[in-house]
């Protein structure tokens, strides 16, 4: 069987057309032209039968089956099966976010972070549900929302019996119960119960703003002061006292409004 490396040596030394020359070098069953159909997979794997068209696909595949993490992680000891996996966990540690988001400049250590991240300021929603049409950004979003319609919310508190249909919205949950705030900020040593709420608190030392107004520019540091910013634009009013039927752009606009029924006598 034709070895490439010598191969590509002798390949320097003819003259002519080189892609020619590479096909009539080529044994007769491996001779492909331009417009030739994709070559044969030939290594299939012995586990599931799937076909791969290089023994070095073939050998990666199996570690699926087999279990084996060649690539060890130096500082926390942690393997992987594929060295593009350790190369992406190793940003956990140096702190490496070499995906920038053009708009807000916002960094990310892996590729997909960066696309899921675009569609906040595309308002893109690829995914949609095939029962009631409702759009997600993310497809464990549309996973997480599908529960719905089969078997609700599977994951229950014990101390208080509430149910979600994620396990880390149950994990958070707890911390309600235990009082556990593992997410500390660096800068200033507060604590938080949840990630996402110490991602919300972290732009009050940056002084960052990610999130911008298309119509009027107006910059914010929370994704959802944008959206209450866009309604003085549209003039969406969504929430509705149900005492009077008079229609507030704000939540907590409605709650002050609400709390003026019940001092009344």
């Amino acid at each position: 069987e034709l070895k490439l490396g010598p191969f590509l040596k002798h390949r320097h030394h003819c003259n002519g057309d080189i892609r020619q020359r590479e096909v009539s070098h080529l044994p007769p069953d491996r001779q492909r032209g331009k417009n030739s159909p994709p070559r044969k997979k030939r290594h299939s794997c012995p586990f599931c039968a799937k076909a791969f068209g290089n023994t070095s696909h073939l050998k990666v595949h199996l570690r699926i089956h087999t279990g084996e993490k060649p690539y060890n992680c130096e500082q926390c000891n942690k393997q992987f099966s594929q060295k593009s996996d350790l190369t992406k966990h190793q940003r956990i540690h140096t702190g490496e976010k070499p995906y920038k988001c053009k708009q807000c400049n916002r960094g990310f250590s892996q590729k997909n972070s960066l696309t899921v991240h675009q569609r906040t300021h595309t308002g893109e929603k690829p995914y949609e549900c095939n029962q009631c049409d409702k759009r997600f950004s993310q497809n464990s979003h549309l996973t997480t929302h599908k529960r719905i319609h089969t078997v609700g919310n599977p994951y229950e508190c014990k101390r208080c019996n509430k149910r979600f249909s994620q396990n880390s919205h149950l994990t958070a949950h707890k911390r309600t119960h235990s009082g556990e705030k593992p997410f500390e900020c660096k800068l200033c040593g507060k604590c938080f119960s949840q990630k996402n709420h110490l991602t919300k608190h972290e732009p009050t030392h940056t002084g960052e703003k990610p999130f911008e107004c298309k119509l009027c520019n107006k910059r914010f540091a929370h994704k959802c002061n944008l959206t209450i910013h866009k309604r003085t634009h549209t003039g969406e009013k969504p929430f509705e006292c149900k005492l009077c039927s008079r229609a507030f752009a704000h939540s907590n606009n409605l709650r002050r409004h609400e709390l003026k029924h019940l001092e009344k006598p």
